[in-house]
């Protein structure tokens, strides 16, 4: 049987009974990322698939649910859709608010309150010390010129005359005269370490002003040159800068801890936490009351989430957060105001959405396995019927 047959088969099966779902588990998954998704429904008592929709809307879900009454609790996440098809679907049911997808907007609070307050424990900036320029070494010509020179003043301290030196050391008595002039190397050396003139000389104190000013940029540098009249190539200027920074590196200050290694232990149970997480921490809150102050918040709100105990601190908890001057725990605060039902229900029922989660990872290995061919209707099918 060739696969074309086999998947038109597969097309051909009738769907399984729906029969009644007291516990209905609802999540998206992405048929086309960023553009498509659909809709995955899950009994949460059998931990099976129920049906899969082509889209993500309210319609849809309303539409499914009043084709199937009877559902009593609906697990979903944040999804304002979701709500409002489980409202419209089913009024009576109890909408419980997903626990992790409520951790994850807590979280992605926090990293924002966390940036926010990042400038305060960070140390003042270091006084940098004035830039020098690099001490180069001498280039090849230069350190040749005062090895013939040494030759030819030891040989006349040995009472060898003009016409001996030229035989013996081989040079051409022109050079031999100038050497012999010279009382030292350095007559006969240029002032730059390779012993060659550079179009840069006579700019190297304005260079050396403008790279204490801050200004590093061989690009900026470079107009600037052109705009005093030098005619110089960017790849002169940029090799100049370039033996300026490696001359001054920069003076190093304490480590900062970025604000996404913060947030990671700000919301990590203290138990877990390292010793060097714990006198960071401490560290961080001493200098920054607010983030003392949200650390607080994060904790009670992770100990109501494990222990489910919605019913008896959320509402203290989301009062505390909407007084706090903390504007991104008052804005997330805000967000539970909107969805308080189901928020108090997820944090107070035993219900969540993590078996819908693990079939939404097997949609995707699904789909991985039939590569082109995963369209909506044969993925329902094999979401449905393959277990």
């Amino acid at each position: 049987m060739c696969r074309t047959v086999l998947l038109r088969l597969i097309r051909a099966l009738p769907d399984p009974d729906v029969k009644t779902v007291r516990v209905l588990g609802v999540d998206d998954f992405a048929l086309k990322k960023g553009n498509h998704y659909g809709t995955i429904m899950i009994d949460l008592e059998e931990r099976r698939p129920v049906d899969v929709l082509p889209e993500r809307s309210a319609d849809a879900l309303a539409d499914w649910l009043t084709a199937h009454p009877g559902t009593e609790i609906i697990c979903r996440d944040r999804a304002a859709c979701y709500a409002e098809g489980a409202d419209r679907g089913a009024g009576t049911a109890t909408q419980v608010a997903d626990r992790f997808h409520l951790w994850q907007n807590l979280a992605d609070a926090t990293e924002r309150l966390v940036k926010r307050l990042r400038a305060q424990w960070e140390p003042p900036p270091a006084a940098k010390p004035e830039a020098a320029l690099p001490d180069m070494p001498e280039g090849t010509r230069a350190q040749q010129t005062r090895q013939r020179h040494a030759a030819v003043h030891a040989l006349m301290a040995k009472g060898v005359n003009h016409s001996g030196i030229v035989a013996e050391l081989r040079m051409d008595p022109k050079t031999v005269r100038k050497y012999m002039r010279a009382a030292a190397a350095d007559e006969l050396v240029s002032g730059r370490p390779t012993g060659r003139r550079s179009v840069l000389d006579e700019h190297t104190a304005y260079l050396l002003a403008r790279f204490n000013e801050g200004c590093t940029s061989s690009d900026r540098l470079h107009k600037e040159l052109v705009e005093r009249g030098l005619k110089v190539s960017e790849r002169t200027v940029r090799r100049f800068v370039r033996s300026l920074k490696q001359n001054n590196p920069s003076i190093a200050g304490p480590p900062v801890p970025k604000a996404r290694e913060v947030t990671t232990v700000v919301l990590t149970h203290p138990d877990n936490r390292t010793e060097d997480n714990r006198v960071t921490l401490k560290e961080l809150r001493d200098r920054c009351p607010d983030l003392d102050a949200a650390c607080d918040l994060v904790a009670r709100f992770a100990e109501m989430l494990v222990h489910l105990r919605g019913e008896e601190k959320l509402a203290t908890w989301t009062t505390d957060a909407e007084n706090s001057p903390l504007p991104e725990l008052r804005g997330f605060a805000a967000g539970l105001r909107k969805d308080w039902g189901a928020v108090m229900a997820g944090l107070s029922l035993h219900w969540n959405s993590g078996p819908v989660e693990g079939h939404v990872n097997r949609v995707k290995m699904l789909k991985r396995q039939m590569y082109g061919r995963a369209k909506t209707d044969l993925l329902r099918k094999r979401v449905l019927l393959c277990r």
